[in-house]
């Protein structure tokens, strides 16, 4: 996998849907509805990064997204619900190990729209789109240990917990523990051949 392939696919940031959202590149109309979410310390608890402080900082950061997106160096898309049109989250890749085929996916979602298998289902399509159009080996998740519900999430998409990295990451001033689950291309290749046997029955 070459860095050049995957910038020219995300500069033209590609759409992607399921059931019942849309995934799109994240746009300056996305603003209010990030700020919804992006503001509350409960969001961030188990994130790398702080809430943000008023609606400019959000309005700053989302700008600034704009210009990465053009030049296909950020692969986040825009969680957005087909019913409504409202922008509830983010899910994307977040790191390439562009060697290795591997890369690793992180998500987050506005808390109202927790507990209803939201992000299990824009994960697997995340997971679909790095196997079948990326063509990636391996793809990992990674989450401060507190938080299992992220686990969880994983776990539904068939990824396998690895381990514990112990305070592997330096997080607002705090070494943090690190769980990481991953699931490799053959493993999602077998998954599927078994559901498509299921169904076939």
């Amino acid at each position: 996998m070459k860095r050049e392939h995957i910038y020219k696919i995300f500069s033209r940031m590609p759409t992607i849907e399921t059931k019942r959202f849309i995934l799109r590149k994240v746009t300056l109309d996305d603003v209010d509805d990030m700020y919804e979410y992006a503001k509350e310390a409960e969001v961030t608890k188990y994130l790398t990064w702080s809430p943000h402080v008023d609606k400019s900082h959000t309005f700053e950061y989302v700008s600034y997204l704009q210009n990465r997106y053009k030049v296909g160096d950020f692969f986040d898309w825009a969680v957005v619900c087909k019913d409504s049109g409202k922008m509830i989250g983010t899910c994307g890749f977040t790191r390439f190990d562009y060697s290795s085929n591997a890369a690793e996916i992180g998500y987050v979602l506005n808390p109202d729209y927790h507990g209803q298998g939201i992000a299990t289902e824009v994960l697997a399509r995340v997971i679909r789109f790095g196997f079948e159009k990326l063509a990636l080996n391996r793809i990992e998740c990674r989450y401060m240990i507190e938080n299992q519900a992220s686990r969880r999430v994983m776990e539904k998409n068939g990824m396998s917990f690895e381990g514990v990295c112990r305070e592997g990451m330096l997080i607002k001033g705090n070494y943090r523990n690190i769980g990481i689950c991953s699931i490799l291309r053959s493993e999602y290749q077998k998954s599927n051949q078994d559901q498509t046997a299921t169904q076939q029955k």
